[in-house]
């Protein structure tokens, strides 16, 4: 028995050897890509090897296709944005607290699913959700600045400029949803979700999370001088991934 257990911890050290190798090498050949500061790709290098020792290639590629599909939503309208100033700085690339901000939450529980006894697919719903969120989140901001006809604050729904916290729009709202449902389809695609009913109710719990997210700018980020978007972001990924659990839990999902 001791001997086996050796052998298993030996196998498991060379697997997280190699998830390190490869990421190493991935993010070296893609530095060069507008999508991450220097510091922001060496995080994003750590969170890989994270995710592709805990969770393999399923939870590797959902967190760069999330990246991919983040960046290309930010891109959108981007010039105009700028004009505006309402366009993420350093040209939209993403640093160490952007990383962290969007997946402490998933990395966390990706994590745990390396326990002998962990609820396994219950914590896959809650990384896909969190997932779902930050997407929808992006999305929503994103669309909204640039496109939203109507902007009002979300506590009193009175008019305020694009790019308040706490505000939302119409058409923000709309690609919020559309966001959130996208990130659940690549997770289901992945393997990550098993089937329509996970799928829904981690598309719904992205949007809940979004609009709770909001609430939160609009009242205690106003409040809290330390409240930064990077920790209100890591919030709603939490938020999405409990509420998405416990909603798998009580009705049977997972």
């Amino acid at each position: 028995m001791l001997e086996l257990q050796v052998l298993l911890s030996a196998d498991r050290l060379q697997h997280w050897a190699w998830a390190l190798v490869i990421n190493a090498a991935l993010i070296a050949a893609a530095q060069r890509l507008p999508l991450l500061t220097r510091a922001g790709w060496v995080q994003a290098g750590v969170l890989g090897t994270l995710l592709l020792g805990s969770l393999g290639w399923s939870g590797w590629w959902a967190v760069v296709l999330y990246l991919a599909l983040g960046s290309l939503v930010t891109r959108l309208g981007f010039r105009r944005k700028q004009e505006q100033g309402l366009a993420e700085a350093r040209g939209g690339r993403r640093g160490p607290e952007n990383v962290w901000g969007s997946a402490a939450t998933g990395a966390a529980l990706a994590l745990l699913t390396v326990l002998a006894s962990a609820p396994v697919l219950l914590l896959k719903l809650g990384f896909a959700a969190s997932f779902a969120a930050k997407l929808a989140d992006t999305c929503g901001s994103e669309i909204g600045k640039r496109w939203g006809r109507t902007t009002v604050l979300i506590t009193t729904l009175q008019p305020v400029p694009p790019g308040t916290e706490g505000a939302i729009s119409l058409e923000g709202t709309a690609a919020s949803l559309i966001g959130s449902a996208l990130m659940a389809l690549v997770m289901l695609q992945l393997g990550l979700l098993e089937g329509l009913g996970p799928w829904l109710l981690v598309a719904a719990v992205g949007l809940v999370a979004t609009l709770l997210e909001s609430l939160i700018g609009a009242g205690l980020q106003q409040r809290c001088s330390w409240l930064t978007n990077e920790l209100v972001n890591a919030l709603q990924t939490l938020i999405a991934a409990v509420l998405a659990m416990a909603a798998a839990t009580l009705i049977g999902l997972a």
